[in-house]
């Protein structure tokens, strides 16, 4: 088995010190020309690939178009962490080869953060590194788990709590000690960019209902049933799931009503490819009711709503198209929270769990080749340790192929995962995969294009696919798009698809409400994993449901597939299976006579009654309670409490006074977000190591408006320094990569080399032209164009003013006209009030810019 030495790590620090030179040379570009910054760090769930990418200096000017772009890009080097290399497999979308690759969790030496308290009741970070570092090979854990995504946080806080199945209900001993191991931050993967949806799974119904009804049940009846009862068992379970959800997590869940649309009473070309589809405005009410039976009317019921009264609730629908529209119901939350909420009662029920911890390899018994454990690092001290356990479980999502690489060197020779023959020679047969990556992409809108309460479902887009339209945290959601794709770290949403969800905004909403490009505040995407079982017999089908696996040769576990919703059903599922294979456990007592050994049954899972953290001490009443006890402003109280539940106390304990008569305690982080500092306090002791885990997960700051969250770095910083004891080099080092990983969300301004810009028509002219014009007069003066510059953050001294003016004004007459605007516009010539008009004032549309297809989205919601 293949040994990390201390030579290769050597490297990889020095790889990394010189990669944070060469950052600090190139962030100092000579100011007459443009650079892109290409600082890229490529990670799986198990070994991190680093590479330093810089872009050359050199300006293309495309004469007659709208903007000088194009950069060529010049490798500077290649550092891989791992002892072995692997070729990455082409994909159906290219990787972006742009500085939207920057950055990844941690790219930088170990900060060595100092020991913070945890939560309430729950050990500390280095507590809990302390009692994983302590395990061995005669004291091994009973669960060792990989990834701390909803899956794998899930498996751990149900090993954690699971108990014998007998005897009184107050007296069951804890059966089961568990590890959780995650490369990043918790949930900085998928489980932290879906559409933020519990959703039950209402386009599966309709794809298998639709599937049902084909021909297919006349030529293959028993295969058709068979799918069909699959997918309609996985809806059902969905329904329970949620269910489960928002009645027993109501500190972290909410109902959300979604509006569906309905503008003819018969649609040609049908959704989902039947005919039957085709009445879906006449069978929506039905179907509904319907929807609402499975979970048992649990949910708030469905309704209709007339289209003078729609456009009460939902003043931003078209006025005019809209026939009805029927409301249904879904749940929402705060995904990044959920899954953090899981880890922490994991841990408050005795796991011990650690993020930016990284799984290097796996240790096999010589004898059995059976993986009895792992060889990690923990990412902030620099140390190694090892970790022992009798069952190990790879949940990395999309990821988990990765983490199945690192049983290539564990796996006995011979195997069918094995890297070598059985005369040791190496086979180079590669492994065979189990998960696909479904990529699907989000844009994050202002608030003003949908109530505060209330949805819109577009169930019949351009290409077919479900899109959502939801508010959230005071903006709205758009998502989600569904392409196949190869799964990467970063959240970089390709531009096409981006300008595809503008677009079909457009459909349902009133056509007074323009949605332009630049109303775009954030941007991302997610992976889920569309998983099939490699150990399967052949003709394993790609599931939409979970998949479940052991590999018979290492003992090795895996599960990828499933939704947000039934993150705890799958956490059940996988324990079920990994212990009933455990020989000290059964599902049921054996016959000592015929031969067997007699073991007792598998613990008992208790996860579907338990409350997760900030369940105790929450009630609907608890924001009135901290305003009236600190002083707290009412938005930021409701936040606070929707957050962190019946935590919320610890919370504002660390709350400063705002030197105000009112509010008196909470100061912002940002103005218009109800974050405060207190919360960046928090958040180290629940374990945020990063700036970037503060502005993505801790707070949705970057999810919500890249720019605000870009702003609020230096004060993070600040907060953090204090509380982790960071030195000025690593404080610095902080705020650097923070920046680099938000430069891979999208925003306002679509990044340059996702663009091919062409010349603008009459049509894109007059947006563009509107929007400077704010007296709407049809005519352009000194003033408004010397607002539309301080607009764009590139102010024109008086000299600077009159010069532009007088180029723009043929005639002379003080005025410029549209015509004179297109025939400046496209003159070819470089201005920076024209680079500003071209990069922050794109219309949502596909006449004023075209986009090369960098690669795609999946679809992931929730």
């Amino acid at each position: 088995m293949a040994t990390v030495t201390t030579a290769v790590r050597a490297k990889r620090l020095g790889a990394e010190r010189r990669a944070v030179s060469l950052h600090r040379w190139i962030s100092q570009p000579p100011p007459s020309l443009p650079h892109c910054r290409h600082f890229s760090i490529l990670s799986s769930s198990c070994h991190t690939k680093y590479s330093y990418d810089d872009d050359s200096n050199q300006h293309f000017l495309r004469r007659g178009t709208l903007f000088a772009a194009g950069v060529a890009s010049a490798t500077i080097g290649y550092y891989s962490a791992s002892s072995r290399t692997s070729s990455s497999s082409s994909s159906q979308c290219e990787a972006p080869s742009s500085s939207m690759k920057h950055g990844a969790p941690f790219p930088f030496p170990p900060p060595h953060n100092r020991e913070v308290p945890g939560p309430r009741n729950i050990p500390s970070r280095h507590a809990q590194l302390a009692n994983l570092q302590s395990s061995s090979r005669s004291s091994p854990y009973d669960v060792l788990v990989i990834g701390g995504g909803a899956t794998g946080a899930g498996i751990a806080f149900d090993a954690a709590t699971r108990t014998s199945p007998d005897g009184d209900e107050n007296q069951k001993q804890k059966q089961l000690s568990v590890a959780l191991l995650e490369r990043g931050d918790f949930s900085s993967e998928t489980s932290s960019r879906s559409t933020k949806l519990l959703w039950a799974g209402i386009k599966y119904l309709a794809s298998a209902s639709a599937a049902l009804l084909s021909l297919n049940l006349l030529t293959s009846p028993v295969t058709t049933l068979e799918s069909f009862y699959s997918e309609f068992k996985m809806v059902f379970h969905c329904h329970q799931e949620r269910k489960y959800m928002l009645e027993t997590q109501r500190h972290l869940t909410n109902w959300i009503p979604i509006v569906c649309p309905f503008t003819e009473w018969h649609i040609w070309p049908p959704p989902f490819g039947h005919w039957l589809f085709s009445f879906f405005p006449v069978l929506a009410p039905l179907v509904f009711k319907f929807y609402d039976g499975l979970s048992g009317f649990s949910c708030p019921s469905s309704y209709v709503l007339g289209s003078k009264r729609a456009r009460e609730v939902f003043p931003q629908l078209n006025e005019k198209d809209i026939k009805y529209c029927a409301v249904f119901y879904e749940g929402q939350h705060n995904d990044a929270r959920t899954n953090l909420a899981i880890v922490m009662s994991a841990a408050a029920e005795g796991a011990h769990v650690a993020n930016y911890v990284e799984v290097t390899e796996c240790i096999s018994d010589g004898e059995t080749g059976k993986v009895v454990g792992v060889k990690a690092l923990d990412r902030i001290s620099g140390k190694d340790f090892e970790v022992y356990a009798k069952k190990v479980i790879f949940a990395g999502g999309p990821f988990t192929d990765g983490l199945r690489e690192l049983e290539l060197t564990a796996a006995p020779t011979g195997s069918s995962i094995s890297g070598k023959d059985d005369n040791n020679n190496n086979n180079n047969t590669e492994l065979q995969k189990a998960v696909h990556g479904a990529s699907g992409s989000h844009i994050v809108l202002p608030g003003y294009y949908a109530p505060n309460h209330m949805g819109l479902l577009d169930y019949n887009t351009s290409d077919g696919r479900f899109l959502f339209f939801l508010p959230w945290q005071g903006s709205v959601i758009v998502g989600t798009t569904d392409k196949k794709c190869e799964a990467e770290t970063l959240p970089y949403p390709p531009e096409d698809e981006i300008q595809w969800m503008l677009k079909e905004c457009e459909k349902y909403l009133s056509h007074n409400l323009k949605v332009r490009r630049s109303d775009v505040l954030s941007a991302w995407r997610g992976w889920r994993p569309l998983a099939a079982d490699p150990n399967a017999p052949p003709g394993g089908q790609v599931s939409r449901d979970h998949v479940i696996s052991t590999n018979p040769d290492t003992g090795v576990t895996f599960i990828a597939g499933g939704k947000w919703t039934t993150w705890r059903e799958m956490a059940q599922d996988v324990l079920d299976k990994v212990l009933s294979e455990n020989n000290e456990y059964a599902t049921e007592d054996h016959d000592n006579s015929k031969g067997k050994s007699e073991a007792s049954p598998i613990p008992k899972c208790n996860t579907l009654h338990l409350s997760l953290h900030g369940g105790k001490g929450w009630s609907e009443s608890l924001p009135v309670q901290v305003i009236q006890k600190y002083g707290i402003e009412q938005t930021v109280a409701e936040h606070l409490v929707r957050t962190y539940g019946g935590r919320v106390w610890e919370v504002v304990e660390l709350c400063r006074p705002t030197g105000k008569r009112w509010p008196r305690h909470g100061i912002l982080l940002s103005q218009h977000f109800p974050y405060i500092e207190a919360e960046v306090r928090f958040a180290c002791r629940e374990y945020a190591c990063t700036i970037e885990d503060i502005l993505s997960r801790r707070t949705r700051l970057a999810f919500l408006n890249r720019d605000a969250a870009e702003e609020v770095i230096p004060r993070v910083a600040d907060i953090m320094a204090e509380e982790l004891g960071w030195s000025r080099k690593t404080k610095a080092e902080q705020i650097r990569a923070a920046r680099e990983y938000l430069a891979s969300y999208g925003g306002r301004i679509p990044h340059e080399d996702d663009l091919e810009v062409r010349l603008l028509t009459h049509e894109d002219a007059m947006d563009v032209f509107r929007d400077i014009d704010t007296d709407g007069s049809g005519f352009l003066d000194q003033q408004e164009i010397k607002d539309m510059a301080t607009r764009l953050g590139r102010p024109l001294s008086e000299e600077q003013l009159k010069s532009l003016f007088d180029t723009m004004d043929k005639d002379r007459n003080g005025r410029i006209d549209v015509e004179e605007f297109i025939d400046w516009y496209n003159d070819g010539a470089e201005t920076i009030f024209k680079g500003g008009l071209q990069r922050k004032m794109t219309v949502g549309g596909e006449k004023w810019l075209t986009t090369r297809k960098k690669g795609g989205g999946g679809s992931f919601l929730g």
